[in-house]
């Protein structure tokens, strides 16, 4: 390896390493990108009836500003209230846990099993439950941080819906001039993807939301604001979020009527799959099917990389690295690669 072929090395690293210390930001600007592709389509639309850009921006942010504040006037109250409510709920979830646990005859069995242990990290655990719930609020209330991260979003967002062909435009002249048109292609395939993510994620959450809280509202489980709000937010985590969402109503239903339980299971079963099998292949596209090995290894590693953030971001990262993949990867290098006559 000669100087020069040294120094690009050394230079790929140092590239690397900046890209891993600032990783944060980069998925903030995703972020900003995905609102911007699925509102330039929103703006396009607008501009058809004489209305300037400018204008059209306004009109749109004017009424996600609308809509959102409406969401938290009319529904954060009551949510916020029950989910309280859950919390305090906690202990008489895990006396029922206990008492269940200490009916059952193990017999000579009893003494390999830990249950005294089980029983103390309990109580320990979840008894106190307002010092759990305090420290729940301190974590996720950073109020500094969060504020200033969406105050950043917005005006990405605003900027790159100002003029989105410049930055496409310079994004585009940095590549090679023999390539330039393909990764225009690519482009427009990715934010394809983006915009049938984003659609059929929001009718997914809405229809598992309605249909979960519908059926514990049947079966008359308390809190069904919250359980339905709950379920609609955590299927916008593949995998991890519909299996989860069932937790809270069970908790609930052990306190209040057992017997509740394996209906609500069923219940949630059924709609989970109706939404898997029948919702999910009619409102997302064939290009953002993902395997369920890819989604769950995807999860992982952006979770890893990112946080919290990068979980709730890692199917829509999937889907845009699944159609650059295909494109450059399999499509323009692996399909075209002629083998040598020589072997």
């Amino acid at each position: 390896m000669n100087f020069g072929q040294s120094l690009g090395f050394l230079s790929f690293l140092i590239s690397l390493y900046i890209i891993w210390e600032i990783r944060q930001f980069l998925l903030l600007i995703f972020t900003a990108i995905i609102f911007a592709v699925v509102l330039n389509r929103l703006v396009i639309k607008l501009q058809q009836f004489n209305l300037t850009r400018v204008k059209a921006i306004l009109i749109i942010m004017s009424s996600l500003l609308i809509i959102i504040s409406l969401l938290f006037t009319l529904i954060l109250p009551p949510f916020i209230e029950q989910f309280q409510l859950l919390i305090q709920l906690l202990p008489s979830v895990a006396r029922k846990i206990t008492q269940f646990i200490n009916t059952i005859d193990y017999g000579e069995y009893k003494k390999f099993l830990p249950f005294d242990d089980l029983n103390n990290i309990i109580n320990q655990y979840t008894f106190n439950t307002p010092q759990i719930f305090n420290n729940f609020i301190a974590i996720f209330s950073n109020v500094f941080i969060i504020t200033f991260q969406i105050i950043i979003l917005f005006l990405l967002t605003i900027v790159f819906l100002l003029n989105p062909k410049k930055y496409r435009y310079y994004l585009i002249k940095i590549c090679p001039s023999f390539y330039r048109y393909r990764i225009d292609d690519i482009l427009n395939k990715s934010e394809i993807a983006i915009v049938s993510w984003l659609n059929g994620i929001i009718i997914n959450c809405i229809f598992i939301g309605v249909l979960s809280g519908l059926g514990l509202w049947i079966l008359q489980v308390k809190l069904v604001l919250v359980h339905g709000l709950l379920a609609g937010l955590l299927n916008f985590i593949p995998n991890i979020g519909p299996t989860s969402s069932v937790i809270f109503p069970v908790m609930i239903a052990l306190v209040d009527d057992p017997w509740k339980i394996m209906p609500i299971v069923i219940w949630y079963f059924i709609v989970q799959n109706i939404e898997s099998y029948w919702l999910t292949p009619r409102v997302m596209a064939e290009k953002v099917s993902l395997l369920p090995a890819v989604t769950l290894f995807a999860q992982i590693f952006f979770a890893t990389a990112f946080g919290i953030f990068g979980l709730l971001l890692a199917l829509p990262l999937t889907v845009v690295a699944k159609t650059w993949i295909e494109e450059i990867l399999f499509q323009d290098i692996l399909d075209k690669w002629e083998i040598s006559e020589k072997l």
